[in-house]
């Protein structure tokens, strides 16, 4: 069985003319299916346009990032619900979330842009509750902030990925208790990176999902160069070792659980 990469960013890869080369080697790595994740109205078209082009092979969804709201992110925002009247649909909304890492380090300029963040993560949460779609978070230094929303929202927590998840068992343990998830990247494989590896295993691989967030965080043995699709196999074969199974098996868990949880028919 192939893997399936559950996050990953195109835009790039495709204005750069690289998206040939990029499918290419995915599919030479044994990548069966990828998720392009949404993050502004500049993304949205462009990955529905190559999910159809890729039909089953390239998937994608909506979101606003929450590094991309601003003052008139309802603008924006109120265009997200189209894309599920046409063909072909977002398997997700996202991502979406909270981000305190890059806000500005004036007091107040930060607390203004994170009440947009807070309002916008709301919106997104209504939404998704009303479409019956999955949702993809995004959580960076408001782990706390996003669990209590999603309570607020009354979302199904079997709806909700935590992506690139990179805190630890304990916080693992608050997602697992309410039936929600987390998906791991190539972080996992780093030096440094214990308590990730911890809260891996502490979720068990039956909920186990794998994801590049490439061009990003790119796993070893390519760390410091750019992340591809292709590069999940990396993850994948770090994991098996991780959970003492073989890579067949933990490929065969984790597009399991990819498939079931974004609805990814096969074609």
């Amino acid at each position: 069985m192939g893997l399936i990469d559950t996050h990953t960013h195109l835009d790039s890869f495709t204005r750069s003319g690289q998206l040939p080369d990029i499918l290419q080697r995915a599919r030479a790595a044994d990548v069966e299916a990828m998720v392009a994740i949404g993050t502004d109205t500049d993304d949205w078209s462009l990955y529905r346009d190559l999910a159809k082009e890729h039909t089953g092979f390239v998937h994608y969804s909506v979101g606003l990032h929450p590094c991309s709201v601003d003052a008139r992110w309802a603008e924006r925002f109120a265009q997200l619900e189209a894309f599920w009247g046409g063909e072909p649909k977002p398997v997700a909304l996202g991502e979406i979330g909270l981000d305190r890492f890059h806000l500005p380090k004036e007091a107040g300029e930060a607390e203004k842009i994170f009440g947009w963040q807070r309002a916008a993560f709301a919106a997104g949460l209504q939404l998704a509750g009303r479409l019956g779609c999955p949702v993809v978070v995004h959580s960076r230094g408001a782990f706390r902030e996003c669990v209590e929303m999603i309570d607020a929202s009354g979302m199904d927590w079997a709806r909700v990925v935590f992506h690139c998840f990179t805190e630890g068992p304990a916080e693992m343990a608050e997602l697992t208790k309410r039936g929600g998830f987390g998906s791991f990247t190539g972080v996992i494989t780093y030096k440094s990176a214990e308590p990730v590896r911890a809260a891996a295993l502490a979720q068990g691989l039956d909920r186990l999902m794998i994801e590049t967030d490439a061009p990003y965080l790119t796993p070893m043995p390519h760390r410091g160069k750019p992340n591809e699709p292709a590069y999940v196999r990396h993850t994948a074969e770090f994991c098996a070792g991780l959970f003492g199974v073989s890579h067949a098996e933990l490929a065969a868990a984790t597009t399991k659980n990819a498939r079931r949880f974004f609805g990814l028919v096969r074609e």
